[in-house]
């Protein structure tokens, strides 16, 4: 199923010729310097105003883009019309639509971006929402039709969340994906509640407000996330897109920087300037680094996963529980180093909970705990009943391989969305996958208050005398 856009024949032209006819006239009057073919950018900055404010600004840098192969474009846009906080929004279709046609939407990386960051599916956010559907007629007309489109919606991001959805978009970004920030700049007027130069609309107006703009976009372009977010609070600026912007200068590497390609206003028509946005666009490269790079193949995990679904299914259908054990004649050679291994199963329709049950210390080959494990998780997890034969077609086996757990010196030490952590105090333990956190969108004191209860202690336990130890996971699913 493909969500509609919902803004075609407003916000940009309503059919294929016309929007064509509108792109054609923008390039007749951009200037023909097509830039380097060896350095096409992979990070954009976008307004996203209708087009007859804010397209043509757009497009001129979109066309940097023009016939690059990406296979995927990632969207970070803001959220003008849904409270949303300490989540990004992704649609729940499989695809969206515009008059140039339908792109799809890259499954594969939502779901591993899932196992890293609060995400959240929801179609209605994103029909609401003009800041990604405006971008996607531009990079169709820019990229064809061989890409996919990963659009999150964002609104507030506390500043634990901020980091783990940093750092989950910086491990998976790659030499294929583009990523567009999509923003306008200042806002400008009394309906904006912001008006520090008056409301005379004269254009000095302009001048002061390009100057804002140009000092916040400074720090943009060095990579200066601090400077940018204490700019943004400390003057107020009306920049929509803020929060996207600041999530991406946390994901960059060191030493990304972006270039303004053009700024303009929406009251440079008629000189009107009691009221107007901005517009600004960029763009950038970032030498993305893989330093999080799986231990397991493919093909290792879609064994793993093969044998968790195997072993599950013998002991529900058989009640043969000798810990389901299935032949790992076959195992491929990393599958039988020793590791720690959790299962968890999740039901598909709600993705409530069903089951979760592992081990963290490698005390055997991953390919027989996980089969083990697959088994407990089913049969022996105390907070649920047995799974039973009827459930099974509508289980999601999730798999997650452990490193070995390290002490900590504090819980300042644990970084959420990718440690792991376990917590022991007066002989009380419990543990948390790295995954926990960004399911439930929780900063890390939430979590280790949560963590303390699981442990069966007070919610504030964690502050005082507990014991932390980290580990990291490899997680994967059906």
């Amino acid at each position: 199923m493909a969500l509609e856009s919902t803004i075609a024949g407003s916000w940009y032209p309503g059919t294929e010729r016309a929007i064509r006819d509108v792109a054609a006239k923008w390039e007749a009057a951009s200037t023909h310097d097509k830039g380097d073919p060896t350095h096409i950018p992979n990070v954009l900055v976008l307004p996203h105003a209708g087009w007859r404010y804010s397209g043509e600004t757009a497009w001129s840098a979109v066309r940097a883009v023009r016939g690059a192969k990406f296979s995927r474009v990632v969207v970070l846009a803001p959220s003008h019309r849904a409270f949303i906080e300490n989540r990004l929004v992704a649609p729940e279709s499989d695809a969206v639509a515009t008059p140039l046609g339908e792109i799809k939407i890259d499954r594969d990386w939502l779901d591993r971006l899932s196992l890293l960051a609060p995400v959240m599916r929801n179609d209605s956010i994103h029909l609401a929402e003009h800041s990604a559907q405006i971008e996607f007629p531009l990079l169709q007309l820019a990229l064809g039709s061989g890409f996919a489109v990963v659009p999150l919606v964002i609104g507030s991001l506390g500043q634990d969340q901020m980091g783990m959805c940093a750092r989950a978009i910086s491990r998976l970004m790659d030499d294929e994906t583009l990523l567009v920030l999509s923003s306008d700049f200042t806002h400008y007027g009394v309906d904006f509640d912001y008006t520090p130069y008056g409301t005379g609309g004269g254009a000095d107006v302009r001048k002061q407000v390009a100057a804002v703009d140009a000092e916040a976009f400074a720090l943009a372009a060095k990579g200066d996330a601090d400077g940018f977010a204490v700019f943004v609070k400390r003057t107020g600026a009306t920049i929509c897109g803020h929060v996207p912007i600041e999530l991406a200068l946390r994901s960059f590497p060191h030493g990304t920087t972006l270039a303004k390609v053009r700024y303009a206003t929406s009251g440079d028509g008629d000189g009107d300037y009691s009221r107007f946005v901005c517009y600004l666009a960029a763009t950038g490269r970032a030498e993305w680094k893989r330093d999080g790079e799986a231990v397991l193949s493919a093909t290792d995990r879609a064994y793993l996963l093969k044998v968790a679904r195997a072993s599950l299914e013998r002991a529900v259908k058989d009640g043969i529980h000798r810990k389901g054990l299935v032949d790992v004649g076959d195992a491929p050679k990393a599958t039988l180093a020793k590791m720690g291994a959790f299962v968890t199963l999740n039901d598909k329709t709600t993705g409530a909970l069903r089951g979760c049950i592992g081990e963290i210390l490698p005390m055997r080959p991953l390919a027989e705990a996980v089969a083990a494990r697959a088994v407990d998780a089913a049969l022996r997890d105390p907070r649920f009943s047995p799974v039973s034969e009827r459930e099974l077609a509508n289980i999601r086996v999730e798999v997650s391989a452990l490193t070995p757990p390290r002490r900590v010196g504090t819980w300042r030490d644990i970084v959420l969305g990718r440690d792991g952590m376990t917590l022991e105090k007066d002989g009380c333990f419990a543990v948390f996958l790295p995954q926990v956190a960004p399911e439930q969108g929780w900063d890390l004191a939430t979590t280790l208050s949560y963590l303390s209860l699981k442990a069966g202690l007070a919610a504030d336990a964690w502050k005082d005398g507990a014991k932390f130890e980290t580990f990291q996971a490899e997680v994967f699913h059906e």
